[in-house]
């Protein structure tokens, strides 16, 4: 069985709008899959179910043996770690050590477990000097690189990205390019930006008002002209 598979997923939200129609694809535990369609294609909604915040109106979500439903919200949000489009939105403490040490703390970690992982993740993300910082201090790529390690302190089995490289000058983004690319956990990157997704993703999905147009490899994906203009991109 693949390590995550959505299948015939739908969502309706309760004005009516149908915001998934029909989606299944799969993904395996060392996938990196680009998510891409114009706005309003379905990309956060798509985001929000797998992480919980939202369930669908009909289909399923299976994600290391556990489907997602009411039952497994809990579990499920433990194995999903979502990075937000905007770090503010993420970062909120008074220091970057603080911010990573949040979730590890509401985890039930000791205290000294707690710090220990929360500087192993910045000492692995080359950013222990951010340590002490305060969020509001730094620039868009160390808040971007911050926000992530709130994220892999706690080890997720799967990562979903909103528009990961918003924000970010070109140094930033070949960085985090490089971060993805190095990554062995399942990621999952809704994107408007083809440079990244050709070059940190091995799959890349298309959605268009609610549908999956296209499931494949970036090249193929990429360089279909009609494709691109059907799905308004």
């Amino acid at each position: 069985m693949p390590f995550f598979t959505a299948e015939h997923l739908t969502y309706r939200y309760p004005n009516g709008l149908l915001a998934l129609d029909d989606v299944s694809f799969s993904m395996e535990s060392g996938d990196c899959v680009g998510l891409i369609g114009s706005n309003g294609a379905g990309k956060s909604t798509l985001l929000a179910i797998l992480c919980g915040l939202l369930l669908p109106t009909s289909g399923a979500v299976c994600i290391d043996g556990v489907s997602l439903n009411k039952a497994n919200l809990a579990l499920i949000r433990n194995m999903i770690g979502m990075v937000f489009q905007n770090p503010d939105d993420q970062l909120f403490m008074p220091t970057v050590l603080e911010d990573v040490a949040f979730g590890l703390q509401n985890r039930g970690y000791q205290p000294e477990q707690i710090e220990q992982k929360a500087l192993q993740t910045l000492q692995h993300l080359n950013i222990s000097h951010l340590a002490e910082r305060a969020p509001y201090q730094l620039s868009g790529g160390e808040k971007r690189s911050a926000a992530i390690a709130t994220v892999l302190s706690m080890d997720p089995h799967m990562l979903l990205f909103d528009e990961p490289t918003a924000f970010l000058d070109p140094r930033s983004k070949r960085n985090l390019i490089h971060l993805l690319r190095s990554m062995t956990a399942a990621r999952l990157v809704a994107t408007h930006d083809s440079d990244l997704v050709s070059r940190a993703c091995n799959r890349v999905l298309v959605l268009h008002k609610g549908k999956l147009l296209a499931n494949d490899v970036p090249a193929c994906v990429l360089s279909d002209v009609a494709l691109m203009e059907q799905a308004e991109l």
